[in-house]
């Protein structure tokens, strides 16, 4: 199998709601295994991307939001066997439960340090005992686990690695590269891609059919009414944006997440999908460009960290997505390099202020950029590399993008979360 292939494979995730709050869940859930018995505390200390992106989350199974619903869900009723799918299947009860544990004061969450790296400690203390998990780096990876203050499992530090080990395996490749694999990968070895359509369709759906959505119907109308029309960019619009609100909101459906984010996912496929429907593109076409789009991302997103002060969502997957619709389209390996100096030069540094309703505006400016820069790129027009953060080469671009979030907006990470608190103090 290509290496590249591995690494999609290895990235594709179902996530139930927003990563975050599964992600806390997970620990949560994972800690109260350790010992069992009934909840007395819940201590959270999370990294600022992880702390901010759950701040006014919806949660699957719950009409509340946020980091200590989360990890109160994850004490009473998540099963950590699920990783981040933990909450599906939270009863009526248990969210009592939650609430109460929430409304007691038991539960608490404070921000440890300002990082792009992922870290969450969840502290459980029941009356049988007391358990620490410790995850770093990825949603799911538990780097060390605690019981009644003994260790009990701890993942060994990777061994020293030389500087070409420690360079992430996407960044070993170009632009070219990418394109090329993606034209001959056979198309058996990344038939599993069509899952991701699969259930982020599902999720679209339910967000469609429920009413707690708000910008679903509204772009659904302006689309005529139709999941479908003859406007391809309304269709993408609608249906990506109506599944990342459904994600957003906490409705029971899994996205298929890509680098650690489902509203990543869905920005890297659902106007693809929506492109192929429109334009009648093959399924062996819509693999292929998807798998494109998914490297695109992670190739920016290697650079910028999983969580940090910009829209990776925007940014990354709709470069990544960006990239792929001109591909889709006939569009030659300049026309792609163009995109991505159009996409480098309007949108990025849009922030990201959390998993939240804002997320679904942010995909309608993502997907309005992807169409924009695509069109103007076919005709030969792109912002030129001379001018701001555009690179001599593609390569160099994308590692710009990466790095306006880290290290670049470190400052604007803090200055979020003194809002975010701000906010929270004065609503009590």
């Amino acid at each position: 199998m290509n290496p590249l292939t591995q690494l999609i494979r290895d990235d594709m995730k179902p996530a139930l709601g927003v990563t975050e709050p599964g992600a806390i869940a997970f620990a949560v859930a994972k800690a109260k295994a350790q010992v069992g018995g009934s909840v007395r505390r819940v201590e959270l200390r999370l990294n600022s991307g992880m702390y901010k992106n759950a701040f006014t989350c919806g949660i699957p199974g719950s009409t509340h939001v946020g980091n200590l619903y989360a990890a109160a869900l994850g004490a009473v009723g998540a099963d950590a066997e699920k990783g981040l799918e933990c909450l599906d299947g939270i009863t009526e009860d248990q969210q009592r439960q939650a609430e109460a544990l929430v409304q007691q004061g038991r539960i608490h969450a404070v921000m440890s340090k300002v990082t792009s790296r992922i870290e969450i400690e969840a502290d459980v203390e029941t009356d049988q005992g007391s358990a620490t998990v410790i995850i770093q780096d990825s949603h799911t990876n538990i780097t060390q686990i605690r019981v009644n203050g003994k260790v009990t499992f701890q993942k060994e530090a990777p061994a020293c690695v030389t500087e070409e080990e420690a360079e992430p395996l996407i960044h070993r490749y170009t632009l070219a590269q990418l394109v090329e694999y993606i034209e001959t990968v056979p198309l058996e070895e990344i038939s599993f891609i069509g899952e991701a359509y699969r259930v982020n369709l599902a999720l679209l759906e339910e967000g469609l059919s429920s009413s707690r959505t708000t910008f679903a119907p509204v772009l659904l109308a302006e689309n005529g009414g139709k999941k479908i029309s003859d406007d391809e960019e309304k269709t993408a619009s609608l249906l990506c944006n109506g599944a990342i609100e459904a994600r957003v909101i906490g409705l029971n459906k899994p996205a298929m997440s890509i680098t650690g984010s489902g509203a990543h996912g869905i920005i890297a496929t659902m106007p693809l999908y929506a492109a192929c429907q429109v334009q009648g593109y093959t399924q062996e076409q819509l693999l292929r460009a998807t798998a494109l789009s998914y490297l695109v991302c992670m190739y920016i997103k290697e650079y910028s960290g999983k969580l940090s002060a910009f829209c990776g969502c925007a940014i990354a997957a709709g470069t990544g997505m960006a990239v792929a619709l001109c591909w889709l389209r006939g569009g030659d390996l300049a026309a792609m390099e163009r995109v991505i100096c159009n996409m480098a030069s309007s949108i990025t540094g849009m922030i990201c202020d959390g998993g939240n309703q804002g997320c679904t505006m942010k995909g309608i400016a993502a997907v309005a950029a992807a169409y924009a820069s695509v069109r103007l790129a076919m005709k030969g027009v792109s912002v030129q590399n001379v001018h701001g953060i555009n690179g001599k080469t593609p390569e160099d671009t994308m590692r710009f993008m990466g790095q306006i979030a880290s290290p670049g907006m470190t400052g604007t990470e803090a200055t979020i979360m003194d809002i975010l608190r701000e906010k929270q103090v004065n609503q009590g």
